[in-house]
C-alpha cells in the first residue's frame, strides 16, 4: 500500500535482524513479545493510506480477532449448509474422512498463512505479501492478481453464505408445508433480503468486536445443544459403524468412485475455507504479528474438534438415508433433525439455532470482505477507489467498500437463476479464488527464499516449508477437480459453471490491468504501478534484491 507522507521514512522504526522466532527457550519467547510490543504500534506506518481516507482505530483484542476467524469459518456449520454435496458423493464417509483430510491441508495453510502475517502484518494480506516477497520487476502485477483473487473469493463466500440462509428459510417453510413446490425466483428473492439485512450489521464498526464475540459464543452453544439432543433423542436407534465410517455411497453418476469422492470434498474444504479473514484486521489490532497467528490456528483447531465429533454424530442418527438423499427442503440437515426428533416442530427449533450461527457467519464474512476491499482499493486496485477507499468518520467503516460489494453479491445471485446448482458453484468459487490467492504469495516466498527474509514471532523452519508446499499443491489440484460436475450426465441445469465465472473474471482483470487508456489503466494507477515511484513497503523484510 502507498505511502504519501514524505517524512513516514524517517519515523519508521529501525528493526534489529535478530528478530526473535518462537522457540521453546522462554527467554527467546520474552524476547518476542518485548519486540512485537515495540513494533506493532508501528504497523500501520508500513500500511499508512492518503490521510483524507482515513485508518481504522484498533479496538480488536486477540480474543475477539479469534472469535470474528471462527466466526466466519464455522467449520461444524459450514458442514450443515452443503451436506447436500458431499453426502451425495460418498454418504457419510466422505464427510468424516474428509473433514479429517481437509483440517490436515488447512493446519498447512494456516501455518503458511500465519508465518506470512507475522512477517508482514497488513490488512491487505496476501496480496501485499505478494508484492512484497515477489522479483520486483513482476511485483506489481502479481499483487494486484492476487489482491482480484482474493476480492472475488470474498465476494463469491458472502454470496454461498446468502444462498445458505435462503435456502435454509425455505427449508422451514418446506419441512412444515410438504406440498409446496420451491420456485427459483422464490429463493432469489429471500437471497437478496438476506444481503440487505445482514449488510445493516456491518454498518457500524463500534458494534464489530461484540459482534464477533457474540457470534462465537452462539456457535458453540448451538452446537452443543443440537449434539446432545439429536443423539439423546435417537438414543436405542443408531446407526452402525460400518454405516457411519465404513460404506461409501456414489449417488453422483460419475463411474468412477475417486472422481466422486474428490468432489465431494467441496464441501468439508468450504468448511474450512476464509482463513486469512483474521489477516485482514492487522491494522485493527495491537499485536498483530501473533494476534493473527493464534487466530488462524484456532480458527482450524475449533473448527477441526467441532466439525468431526458433529458430523459422526448426526450420522450416527440417520434413520432413512434414501430420504436425506432425495431432501425436499434443500437442507439435508433438517431431514436428520426431523428424523432424530420424530417432530417437526423439534427440527425447526434446531434449525433455527443452526440460522442464527449462519447469520453470525455472515455477519463476520462481510466483516472480512469489507475489509479487503477497502484495502485494495487504498492502492488503487479496483475502479473507483477513490471512492472505496475512505473511512466513514462517524460510522467507522469503509462504508463505500461495503456496499460496492454488497451490489456485486446480489448480482452474483442472478446465477441461481441459471443453473440448480448454483449453490454448489458459488461454494467452488469461494474455495478456487481463495486458494489462489494464497498460492500467489506462497510461491513468492518459496522463490526468493525463506532464509532469504526477516520472519515473524511465528516460524516454523522445515515444517513451515513442507507446509507451504503442501498449500501450492493443494491449490492446483482444488482449481483443477473441484470444476467438474458435482453429477453426471451434465445438463444446462446441474452444470458447474465457476470455470466460466473464473475465466470471465480472469478477463476483466486483465483488461483492467492493461486498459488502453492510461488514465484508467490499473497498471498506471496501482501502487507500485509505472507512475507510483513510493518508497518500499516493508523493506526491512527482505534480505536479498531479486
Amino acid at each position: 500500500m502507498r505511502c504519501h507522507q514524505p517524512d513516514i521514512k524517517s519515523e519508521k522504526p529501525q528493526i534489529s535482524n535478530d528478530q526473535p522466532t518462537f522457540e521453546t527457550n522462554d527467554s527467546k519467547l520474552e524476547d518476542a513479545e518485548n519486540f512485537i510490543a515495540k513494533d506493532d504500534s508501528q504497523t500501520s506506518i508500513s500500511s499508512s493510506s492518503q490521510p483524507q481516507q482515513g485508518q481504522l482505530k484498533r479496538t480488536f483484542s486477540t480474543y475477539s480477532v479469534i472469535c470474528i476467524g471462527f466466526g466466519l469459518t464455522n467449520s461444524w456449520f459450514g458442514i450443515s449448509a452443503s451436506l447436500i454435496t458431499g453426502i451425495q458423493s460418498g454418504g457419510p464417509l466422505l464427510i468424516v474422512y474428509g473433514i479429517i483430510i481437509i483440517a490436515s491441508i488447512s493446519y498447512c495453510i494456516g501455518v503458511t498463512l500465519s508465518e506470512l502475517s507475522s512477517a508482514i502484518p497488513s490488512a491487505g494480506g496476501q496480496y501485499v505479501w505478494s508484492r512484497v516477497l515477489a522479483p520486483k520487476k513482476y511485483s506489481s502485477f502479481l499483487a494486484y492478481l492476487c489482491g482480484s483473487f482474493a476480492w472475488a473469493g470474498s465476494v463469491f463466500t458472502c454470496s454461498s453464505m446468502a444462498i445458505a440462509i435462503a435456502q435454509e428459510i425455505m427449508g422451514f417453510w418446506v419441512l412444515n408445508n410438504p406440498d409446496h413446490v420451491v420456485k427459483k425466483w422464490q429463493l432469489f428473492i429471500i437471497y437478496q433480503l438476506v444481503n440487505i439485512f445482514i449488510a445493516l450489521f456491518n454498518c457500524y464498526g463500534k458494534w464489530l468486536p461484540y459482534l464477533g464475540t457474540g457470534c462465537l459464543y452462539v456457535s458453540i452453544f448451538s452446537y452443543v445443544v443440537i449434539t446432545i439432543t439429536v443423539l439423546v433423542c435417537s438414543r436405542g436407534n443408531y446407526q452402525s459403524a460400518d454405516f457411519v465410517f465404513s460404506k461409501f455411497e456414489n449417488q453422483t453418476g460419475w463411474s468412477s468412485s475417486g472422481i466422486a469422492f474428490i468432489v465431494g470434498l467441496i464441501n468439508p474444504n468450504w468448511s474450512f475455507s476464509c482463513l486469512d479473514s483474521a489477516c485482514h484486521l492487522a491494522e485493527e489490532t495491537q499485536k498483530p504479528r501473533t494476534d493473527i497467528p493464534k487466530a488462524i490456528l484456532s480458527t482450524v483447531t475449533i473448527g477441526f474438534v467441532t466439525a468431526f465429533t458433529y458430523s459422526i454424530a448426526m450420522f450416527f442418527c440417520i434413520n432413512n438415508l434414501e430420504a436425506i438423499y432425495n431432501s425436499s427442503t434443500g437442507m439435508p440437515i433438517l431431514d436428520i433433525f426431523y428424523q432424530a426428533l420424530g417432530n417437526k416442530a423439534g427440527a425447526t427449533c434446531l434449525g433455527v439455532l443452526i440460522f442464527l450461527t449462519a447469520c453470525g457467519c455472515t455477519i463476520s464474512c462481510h466483516t472480512w470482505q469489507c475489509r479487503l476491499c477497502w484495502s485494495f482499493a487504498r492502492d488503487n486496485g479496483l475502479p473507483f477507489s477513490k471512492y472505496l477507499s475512505i473511512v466513514h468518520p462517524k460510522l467507522g467503516i469503509p462504508l463505500n467498500a461495503h456496499l460496492f460489494s454488497e451490489f456485486w453479491v446480489a448480482l452474483l445471485g442472478l446465477l441461481y437463476l441459471a443453473s440448480d446448482a448454483a449453490f454448489n458453484s458459488m461454494v467452488t468459487g469461494c474455495i478456487t479464488f481463495l486458494l489462489l490467492s494464497y498460492l500467489v504469495p506462497t510461491a513468492a516466498l518459496l522463490y526468493r527464499g525463506r532464509d532469504n527474509i526477516k520472519h515473524g514471532p511465528f516460524w516454523l523452519g522445515k515444517l513451515g516449508l513442507f507446509c507451504n508446499i503442501m498449500t501450492i499443491a493443494w491449490a492446483i489440484f482444488a482449481c483443477v477437480f473441484f470444476s467438474f460436475p458435482f453429477t453426471m450426465p451434465v445438463e444446462a441445469g446441474n452444470m458447474n459453471y465457476v470455470s466460466a465465472v473464473m475465466a470471465l473474471y480472469l478477463v476483466w482483470a486483465l483488461g483492467y490491468w492493461f486498459f488502453p487508456v492510461k488514465r484508467f489503466s490499473c497498471k498506471q494507477t496501482f501502487a507500485g504501478g509505472l507512475h507510483n515511484n513510493e518508497e518500499a513497503e516493508f523493506p526491512e523484510v527482505c534480505l536479498t534484491d531479486l
